[in-house]
């Protein structure tokens, strides 16, 4: 499963047969949970059929989010 990593696990994906899975944490979950809505999911990913459009700038808004969470954690840490 590719993962991208910045101070912590970043982004992770996986394509399957039918959905392809982008997993999140609890807290992209919280903080997007109205944008999630119509996409299936399960514990820990969303996922995107092979007929449903996948929605890109929701991804950045995603990522661009996590990576801002992972850098205040690491500055937390002091790294």
């Amino acid at each position: 499963m590719p993962t991208y990593q910045l101070h912590g696990n970043l982004v992770h994906f996986a394509a399957f047969k039918h959905p392809i899975e982008f997993y999140l944490t609890q807290t992209v979950f919280e903080a997007f949970q109205d944008a999630l809505a119509p996409y299936q999911h399960a514990k820990g990913s969303i996922r995107f059929l092979v007929d449903q459009s996948i929605r890109y700038d929701l991804i950045r808004k995603i990522v661009k989010f996590w990576e801002e969470e992972n850098l205040e954690k690491a500055q937390k840490k002091g790294g």
